[in-house]
């Protein structure tokens, strides 16, 4: 049968081309094809594990709020699917009463396909503030699908990220709080308690944190969801892990401040040892710098020669604290107080070599002379002018001072300096070569 048209309505809508026997059936298969995929869809959104948590929880926030529409939109799903699936069977049983449908039927059938033939009562629309916006509201076919299709959507976006939450924030905090149990655990083993060292005061708050955080995601799980920028796709986006990312950061740096802490309690005794030797050191350092200093003052004269300091008593007496804290098992003092001695007694060796060297100084200035004045007796005697009265004269008198006590350091050197310049000028004309003016001005 060919297609043919019928006569608009007295309400002046244009006429509706007909459709033929075979466009009808092939109408009619595809509607049947689309029934199904709805009905499909919308028994696995009744059926999907998110909603039932949705109507199970007890929401809050924006979850409440949202899930409130969304089962407003899910009740008219349904309505709508109703009377999609009571047009389709219509037009359905209108088809099959003839083999060979008559002009009539298949203008009623077109207008069943293709006109507004699908009326919706009042208690399936959506309501406003001031009620039901329309008592009865008419749709296409292809309109009524559209509308399920958006509705549908929105749902099953809402559902989705619901079950997305749920599924990944609950387990992985329920994860966090079982480290941090093992952490509190191993954190009172050590003395690592609230009120008495910072890691305890963190853990609690971060017990606090976790324990806010799961009531929240579970009874808000929408809070927690951050859309897909231009996602079109249901559940489009990600759960926003902030909140648990921070707590875990935090639980992770006390973490280590307790392996910090567990370290100490395993070597402690091994690093006492070493700091006692280290300021064993510094003092035995001290001990020889004073020894020398009144070595100094005894044989060198006019010399600028600095105090030397007493041993370190306030790091020894911090020292006994460390023992103290050790031998009472009270790790969590110990650790700090250990790293800050382990640096200051090393600075304080420091500090006693220094001195050492600064007090000894006057004596190696004298010893560097002495060396140099036998150097250049040496190099005469090997020239054959060892008996040359002038050199006899200068050496003795530069030995004199330099073996003397007290050695002025000043004068010895200028002695020294003379018998240089007498052996340079007896060396020259026997020598060709460069001479050394050090001292001369």
């Amino acid at each position: 049968m060919g297609a043919g048209s019928f006569p608009g309505s007295s309400s002046g809508r244009p006429a509706r081309p007909v459709l033929d026997r075979d466009e009808v059936d092939r109408a009619l298969t595809r509607l049947d094809a689309e029934h199904e995929a709805i009905e499909t869809s919308l028994l696995a959104l009744q059926d999907h594990a998110g909603r039932r948590l949705l109507e199970g929880a007890g929401l809050t926030g924006v979850t409440k709020e949202r899930w409130a529409a969304a089962e407003q939109s899910i009740t008219l799903l349904w309505g709508y699917f109703d009377a999609y699936k009571a047009a389709v069977d219509g037009a359905r049983e209108l088809r099959e009463r003839r083999r060979w449908p008559s002009r009539e039927d298949l203008v009623e059938l077109t207008e069943r396909l293709r006109g507004e033939s699908v009326t919706v009562a009042g208690a399936a629309l959506p309501t406003t503030l001031t009620g039901p916006a329309r008592l009865t509201e008419r749709f296409t076919l292809e309109q009524l699908v559209h509308r399920m299709n958006e509705l549908y959507a929105r749902s099953l976006d809402l559902v989705v990220a619901a079950d997305a939450v749920w599924s990944a924030l609950p387990a992985r905090i329920d994860l966090l709080a079982a480290e941090l149990h093992r952490t509190r655990g191993l954190a009172h083993s050590v003395g690592v308690r609230p009120g008495e060292h910072p890691a305890g005061d963190d853990l609690e708050s971060i017990t606090d944190e976790l324990t806010g955080l799961r009531a929240q995601v579970v009874s808000d799980p929408l809070a927690f969801w951050v859309s897909a920028a231009g996602s079109s796709a249901p559940g489009g986006g990600r759960p926003d892990t902030e909140r648990y990312d921070r707590a875990a950061r935090a639980l992770e740096d006390v973490r280590r401040e307790i392996e910090a802490v567990l370290t100490v309690r395993q070597d402690a005794e091994m690093r006492l040892l070493r700091l006692r030797d280290v300021l064993s050191r510094a003092d035995r350092t001290l001990t020889e710098a004073r020894a020398a200093r009144g070595e100094v003052l005894a044989k060198i004269a006019a010399s600028e020669v600095p105090a030397v300091s007493g041993p370190p008593t306030a790091l020894q007496e911090r020292l006994v604290a460390a023992a103290e804290y050790r031998r009472h098992s009270q790790w969590h003092r110990l650790s700090p107080l250990l790293e800050a001695l382990e640096r200051e007694a090393e600075d304080e060796l420091l500090r006693a070599r220094e001195s050492l060297t600064a007090v000894t100084a006057p004596l190696a200035v004298r010893a560097e002379l002495r060396g140099r004045l036998d150097a250049y007796k040496a190099k005469v005697a090997r020239h054959g002018m060892a008996e040359d009265p002038l050199l006899i004269e200068r050496y003795d008198a530069a030995r004199r001072m330099l073996w003397s006590a007290p050695c002025d350091l000043r004068v010895a050197e200028e002695a020294v300096l003379r018998y240089q310049r007498a052996a340079a000028e007896v060396l020259v004309p026997r020598q060709p070569g460069p001479v050394d003016h050090r001292g001369e001005s």
